[in-house]
């Protein structure tokens, strides 16, 4: 097990660790929201320019993703990702504790779909609540459609 920062040269895995994990967004999320890839190849590119992601390596392979990225008052933890056979193993845990470790401001955020229930449950059992203020959070921190915003929600955690 390693956990490491990614840089250029792992895009196509992380563009195939993304679109495949997404795939349970299916059917969870508004139809006119998903979308086959869930990240198109040039979406993944302007993310990797805006934010560091950090990979989970299982026999020198990446099978999990997370982004971090500073704001001016938050750190946003975005695009975490694991792929299917490795959920349910830890691996986005130990991602996460390990960017809430990284993360350079006190105040950590993250957003997901409103109706991804299971995506909720992993933030709110790693210490992560839901917060009231989402859509100004939503409009101040990511740059998301407002179709997003109405079907989303954000957590928070202060760090340790």
């Amino acid at each position: 097990m390693l956990i490491r920062k990614c840089s250029l040269r792992d895009k196509q895995r992380i563009f195939q660790i993304i679109n495949e994990a997404a795939k349970a967004y299916k059917g969870a999320i508004p139809e006119d929201c998903y979308h086959d890839p869930y990240m198109p190849m040039e979406e993944l590119l302007e993310e990797m320019n805006a934010m560091t992601f950090y990979g989970y390596e299982v026999d020198e392979e990446l099978v999990g993703i997370m982004g971090l990225q500073s704001m001016e008052k938050v750190t946003l933890v975005r695009h975490s990702y694991v792929l299917p056979c490795h959920q349910g193993k830890g691996v986005g845990t130990k991602l996460l504790n390990h960017l809430t470790q990284q993360a350079p401001r006190k105040c950590i955020l993250v957003g997901t779909w409103r109706d991804a229930q299971w995506a909720i449950g992993f933030y709110e059992r790693n210490g992560f609540k839901l917060l009231p203020n989402k859509d100004e959070l939503l409009r101040r921190y990511w740059r998301i459609p407002n179709r997003q915003i109405e079907t989303s929600v954000v957590l928070g955690k202060e760090k340790d």
